[in-house]
């Protein structure tokens, strides 16, 4: 991927450890979440079972719970753990320094 292919959202220091930022994209809003281990994951802000707004869940490791029904997601597939199941979109993220950004393609990717 060039440069253009990535779209810049903020700095890792936006972000406070185990916790998210949210993204307003026209087809949505998107997830931004640090680790305590400074790792960061983008998915869309909506939990696979009933939509609940992932950025207010807790980060757990690599995972984040939903607020509503206590799903477990992990930020590193959007993956339902446990006995769950559903997947929500994840967004391809990177470090260029401290500044994050998002891949452009699965942004667009992402349903409306």
């Amino acid at each position: 991927m060039t440069d253009s292919d990535w779209i810049e959202v903020g700095s890792l220091e936006d972000i406070p450890r185990r916790g998210a930022r949210l993204v307003k994209t026209t087809r949505g809003d998107v997830a931004v979440f640090r680790t305590m281990d400074d790792a960061v994951f983008a998915l869309d802000d909506r939990c696979p079972h009933s939509g609940g707004p992932l950025s207010q869940g807790i980060v757990q490791g690599h995972a984040v719970t939903c607020p509503l029904h206590n799903w477990l997601i992990s930020l590193e597939t959007g993956e339902a753990q446990g006995a769950d199941q559903g997947c929500t979109h994840r967004i391809a993220v990177r470090l260029d320094g401290d500044r994050i950004q998002l891949a452009r393609a699965d942004l667009l990717q992402r349903s409306a």
